[in-house]
C-alpha cells in the first residue's frame, strides 16, 4: 500500500486540532495521505479545484468561519461530484439534536473531539479502518457517533 492510496481532507480552523490529527494519524499504522484547510469556504473551494484528487473521507469541524461544517456537509451531499465522499463530523460540542440533523443531511460517522491524544488516534484508527471496511455505507443511528 502506497502512502497515497488513503486520502484524508481535514477542515478545521484549530491549528492546534489539526497538529494533534496530524500526530495521531503518524503514529498509526495507516498508509494515508492528509490535507488540512482551515474553514468551509477553503474546503469547498478545494473540492471544486481538485476533482481529480478527491480525497477518501473528510473529516469535518462542526463550527468554523466563513461557513460551518453544517453548510458544507449540506452542500457536499447535495453535489452529484462529491456526495459519494463519506463526511466525518469533527467537534467538541455534544448535542443530540445536531447530532441527528448531521445524520439526517448524509453525515458518516460522528466524533467528539478527544482531549486524551491516545483515545484521538484510537478513534482516528477505528473510523479509518471502518470507513476503508464499509466505504460510504452508512451506520444505523446508533452507531453513528464513533467512540475510541
Amino acid at each position: 500500500m502506497t502512502h497515497m492510496d488513503f486520502y484524508i481532507l481535514l477542515a478545521d480552523d484549530d491549528e492546534d486540532d489539526c497538529m494533534f490529527f496530524n500526530d495521531a494519524l503518524e503514529e498509526l499504522s495507516i498508509a494515508a495521505s492528509l490535507k488540512t484547510v482551515n474553514n468551509g469556504v477553503a474546503l469547498m473551494e478545494f473540492l471544486n479545484n481538485n476533482e481529480r484528487g478527491l480525497p477518501n473521507v473528510i473529516f469535518l469541524d462542526l463550527n468554523m468561519p466563513c461557513k460551518s461544517g453544517p453548510e458544507c456537509l449540506l452542500e457536499i451531499k447535495e453535489s452529484e461530484k462529491f456526495r459519494h465522499i463519506p463526511v466525518v463530523m469533527y467537534s467538541t460540542s455534544f448535542n443530540l439534536e445536531v447530532m441527528d440533523q448531521l445524520y439526517h443531511n448524509g453525515a458518516q460517522y460522528y466524533i467528539r473531539k478527544p482531549a486524551d491524544f491516545s483515545d484521538l488516534k484510537s478513534v482516528i484508527n477505528r473510523t479509518i479502518s471502518t470507513i476503508k471496511a464499509k466505504g460510504a455505507q452508512r451506520p444505523l443511528r446508533e452507531e453513528f457517533e464513533m467512540q475510541p
